[in-house]
């Protein structure tokens, strides 16, 4: 590699939103909004819109593969973000190929672990769970639950208080990943609060905003992290700087009304001017 790619360059692994509100697609316009040039590998296909995931098509293990080889073979990829996966085959793809590839060139990853839809409907398989568990979050620079989430992936009842949040975030630091943003949109006050568990311990919090146009904040939030981590930022900063973005991103989310369920955030409120 050169070292002049004057644009950081981050991977998202991830689905395809074909309503174009979170994953694959949620993933780029997070990168561009912020700055970072975006390469993608898609796992799974999704009939999708802001209602409901209509159908779901895995991407053969072996086509996840090969997008993720001819990304690094010729990309100089400084951050990567891993969102829906789908199976447990696809999953230990991802894993052997990125530990492979990072091995002697090392640069972070962040996990977001996708399981459901805005919409309700399960977008990991229960038997895909022990996989990623197991296989990825040992790779995670930044491991992104929310609350229910993390309780699945632990095997018990989502956090109610920012010390069971604190204490879920260290019991998924042991299973290897370095930090662990526990987001808590999933609670029920006033206030929404994050906790970033890890060397360097953050409390985020910010307002609950009234918009049902809510649709990719977890893709949009993990993808902003990684591009933030692409330019040189530590985790703290990252994180905080993602935060802060994607509340502006909801705040303006109902300027975009896309849709006639739970519409996207508008990941471009900073640099898109209504006339």
């Amino acid at each position: 590699m050169s070292g002049l790619q004057p644009y950081p360059i981050a991977l998202t692994i991830a689905g395809s939103d074909s309503g174009g509100g979170a994953g694959i697609q949620a993933d780029l316009k997070s990168f561009s909004a912020l700055g970072v040039y975006g390469a993608s590998v898609i796992t799974a296909i999704t009939a999708q819109n802001t209602r409901t995931v209509a159908a779901v098509e895995a991407v053969s293990p072996a086509m996840v593969a090969a997008q993720i080889d001819a990304v690094f073979g010729d990309l100089e990829v400084r951050a990567v973000k891993i969102g829906m996966v789908g199976g447990a085959d696809v999953i230990t793809v991802v894993a052997d190929r990125l530990a492979a590839l990072l091995a002697d060139n090392p640069v972070p990853v962040v996990l977001d672990p996708v399981m459901v839809a805005k919409s309700g409907d399960a977008l990991l398989a229960e038997a895909a769970v022990a996989a990623l568990r197991e296989q990825l979050i040992p790779l995670a620079t930044v491991l992104t639950p929310n609350l229910p989430e993390a309780a699945q992936l632990l095997g018990r009842d989502p956090a109610a208080t920012p010390e069971a949040m604190r204490r879920q975030g260290e019991a998924l630091r042991a299973l290897g990943a370095a930090h662990v943003l526990m987001k808590g949109g999933h609670a029920t006050e006033d206030t929404c609060t994050d906790l970033l568990v890890g060397p360097q311990p953050l409390v985020l919090t910010a307002p609950r905003q009234q918009t049902h146009n809510t649709h990719g904040t977890g893709c949009s939030l993990s993808s902003a992290i990684a591009a933030g981590l692409a330019q040189g930022m530590t985790v703290p900063d990252a994180v905080t700087r993602a935060h802060g973005w994607l509340q502006g991103a909801i705040a303006a989310a109902d300027e975009l009304s896309v849709g006639l369920g739970h519409g996207p955030v508008h990941h471009f409120h900073a640099l898109w001017r209504r006339t």
